[in-house]
């Protein structure tokens, strides 16, 4: 018998929650609470320029309205803190000093300019242009002439070949490859921020979280995530990707959704149990939308029923919510 989980919140204070966060958070929380499993709460205020303390507020305040708990964070301390990522940088040091030990990484000198105008750089998809691998094996001296010049270098980790196979919760066995992902992959900003893949992997790894819920158009993540578990020797979560919630125009939710942001839902008097029952509606785990406090959906939870395909909201979601009446989607 698996022992209980330990899940996680991670919201990024770079904006307010809208209806998807919600819908993953909540997910999130179900399925460790209904394994009898722990849930921190950690902030990934890597992003100096976009982090503000207002919106981390905010979305503590949303996911509690919610009727969503966390048994430690930076509001309540804890033996895995800090809980703030901008508070754990020597740790990401400490791991990229590891890889580099190994000659695992590499510095890159290329200019965001220089990599959009490379024709051996495709998109691919929401993991962004290809490495085309201009600085993957400078000398030396290339690399002085370089800095001499003025350049302050990202770190990038050298990719290998092949495909990076994980069991996901709802989709089963994926084998990804993550030189068809972007190839070698920034690990700390020219700025010196360090970056998403890097912080994540050492955050989960160092406060022993063993399941990861979160939205698909982070799959692409990954794989290139457990090529850094395996290289750092730490153990890999249990993943569940949730297919996302789309707008009633079939575009993913964004900031630009405000009227969708649960602060606007809660100022234009949306109850919680709705929006929850909702939510829970939405995922399959209830027949039918009706309130529901997030407490009263443990028992009953089954990834089985979770939908596989994305979910698009009829355009007046909103006002619904806010009046309480049934939904039914479209």
């Amino acid at each position: 018998m698996k022992p209980p989980p330990r899940g996680r919140f991670a919201p990024s204070p770079t904006g307010r929650l809208h209806l998807g966060n919600a819908y993953a958070f909540l997910l999130a929380w179900l399925a460790s609470r209904s394994r009898r499993g722990n849930m921190l709460m950690r902030l990934e205020d890597l992003d100096p320029d976009r982090s503000k303390p207002e919106f981390e507020r905010a979305a503590l305040d949303d996911l509690a309205w919610l009727g969503l708990d966390w048994d430690e964070g930076p509001d309540k301390g804890g033996p895995y803190g800090p809980y703030r990522q901008s508070e754990r940088l020597g740790l990401y040091q400490e791991a990229a000093e590891r890889l580099a030990e190994r000659g695992l990484v590499y510095p890159c000198y290329c200019t965001r300019k220089e990599l959009r105008g490379a024709a051996s750089a495709p998109h691919v998809g929401d993991a962004g242009p290809r490495y085309p691998g201009f600085c993957r094996d400078l000398t030396p001296d290339e690399r002085a002439e370089r800095e001499a010049g003025g350049r302050s270098p990202a770190l990038r980790l050298y990719c290998p070949d092949g495909e990076v196979a994980f069991v996901d919760m709802l989709r089963g066995r994926l084998a990804l490859d993550p030189q068809e992902l972007g190839g070698d992959f920034p690990l700390r900003r020219s700025d010196g921020v360090w970056a998403y893949q890097l912080a994540v992997v050492v955050d989960d790894a160092a406060q022993n979280v063993t399941q990861v819920v979160r939205g698909d158009d982070l799959i692409d993540s990954t794989p290139r995530q457990i090529l850094l578990y395996r290289m750092l020797g730490f153990q890999p979560p249990e993943y569940l990707h949730l297919p996302l919630l789309l707008d009633h125009e079939g575009e993913r939710l964004a900031k630009r959704h405000q009227s969708l942001e649960i602060a606007a839902l809660r100022e234009a008097g949306a109850r919680p149990e709705d929006v929850a029952g909702y939510l829970a509606w939405l995922a399959g785990q209830i027949e039918r939308p009706e309130p529901r406090r997030p407490a009263e959906l443990v028992e009953g939870f089954d990834a089985a029923r979770l939908p596989s395909e994305p979910t698009r909201l009829p355009p007046d979601v909103a006002g619904r919510l806010v009046r309480g009446a049934g939904i039914s989607a479209e």
